[in-house]
């Protein structure tokens, strides 16, 4: 499709895009580049006009989503934003039914910047733990590509842990505790401070729970 050398380059960008709408909704600047056999500034300037068009959204400047898939997955985005990173906090607690409080937004943890994405279509949201913090996360399968969400019990103390760090008290009394795996909360609160610990133990939720 591309034709190298002088000849001005024709590339049918609705025929590009039909074909990996087929493959994913996640439209990367330097896979396009290098599958097409483009220079990656004329793909960067070619994903801006569409853009334009309302054929993407832009969710940095090398990363897209695609507008013609139906249904776009947040998930699948997450490990390209952030390769290490897992759905935890609100989302990993609303996802495994320990919330009947829906995130507007998909919130994850990441060892890395924390950081805040937002498309028409959706909003992720990364917040940096510590690599000490990083595992109890395992992989799901979307309609497209995998992703990594923390086990119930990871996402509650995460949640417990990020909420303290911000200052705030977690209102645990809004938590269901019945999905939650009694042995694995106390071996994994262990790991993490005192004040995780603690908070749990002075929830009447947890005190049924430790009992």
């Amino acid at each position: 499709m591309a034709i190298t050398g002088r000849i001005r380059t024709q590339i049918d960008w609705i025929n590009v895009l039909t074909s990996e709408a087929r493959l994913t909704d996640v439209v990367l600047t330097g896979d396009i580049a290098a599958r097409y056999k483009l220079p990656t500034g004329s793909v960067r300037k070619a994903l801006a006009r569409l853009t334009g068009r309302g054929l993407l959204s832009r969710v940095t400047d090398d990363v897209y989503a695609n507008k013609l898939v139906r249904d776009i997955a947040a998930a699948d985005f997450t490990r390209v934003l952030r390769p290490n990173s897992y759905i935890s906090l609100e989302s990993g607690l609303s996802h495994w039914g320990l919330s009947t409080q829906s995130s507007v937004a998909l919130t994850c943890v990441t060892t890395g910047k924390p950081k805040e994405y937002r498309t028409p279509e959706f909003t992720i949201i990364f917040r940096t733990i510590s690599k000490r913090l990083y595992w109890g996360f395992i992989e799901k399968q979307t309609r497209y590509s995998k992703y990594a969400i923390a086990e119930p019990e990871k996402a509650l103390l995460d949640w417990i842990y990020l909420t303290l760090q911000s200052g705030l008290k977690p209102s645990l009394d809004e938590i269901e505790f019945k999905p939650i795996d009694k042995q694995k909360l106390s071996k994994y609160v262990a790991k993490y401070p005192g004040t995780v610990r603690n908070t749990l133990m002075h929830s009447l939720a947890f005190e049924h729970f430790a009992a």
